[in-house]
């Protein structure tokens, strides 16, 4: 039996119907990497990015793994005047997740969550399980029952 994960938990105990996909990985793994092993369209899978706006707050931004977040874009999603990434030592004290294990699920602190709008193309999606060699696999309504979601146009051009 596989050991469960704290984001296995959080869906398992609102119903939420998902598929676990576990991969050999000894570090952190590139997200097109990760759609390889996986044998899957890089646009089903997201990478999960934590970033803080000039105000203070965060925001987690969710954006498939061939793209890339763009900033003007996400501050303007969340109304702000700019965001930045946060610094990688930054993640595990505000998340609890290390970089390349972080899920939009099971975070310390519900942040304003984005996903990138091009979501609502993809049947199914895959996003980090809350650990290095781990994906889940679900819908974006399955995504919904556990994570206050919006979508946006974040992406670069």
């Amino acid at each position: 039996m596989e050991d469960k994960t704290n984001v296995m938990r959080i869906l398992d105990k609102k119903k939420v119907t998902y598929r676990c996909h576990t991969y050999e990985a000894k570090e952190a793994v590139a997200g097109m990497e990760v759609a390889d092993i996986l044998g899957q369209n890089p646009r089903a899978v997201f990478k999960t990015l934590v970033t803080v706006g000039k105000s203070g707050e965060h925001y987690v931004f969710m954006v498939p793994v061939d793209r890339e977040l763009d900033l003007k874009k996400a501050a303007k999603c969340v109304g702000e005047k700019k965001i930045e990434m946060i610094k990688s030592k930054e993640l595990l004290p505000l998340t609890g997740y290390i970089h390349g294990g972080c899920s939009p699920v099971g975070m310390k602190k519900a942040f304003s969550t984005i996903i990138d709008e091009s979501v609502q193309n993809q049947e199914n999606i895959f996003f980090s399980g809350g650990k290095i060699g781990c994906q889940i696999e679900t819908t974006l309504e399955g995504l919904l029952k556990v994570v206050r979601v919006n979508t946006g146009d974040i992406c670069t051009d």
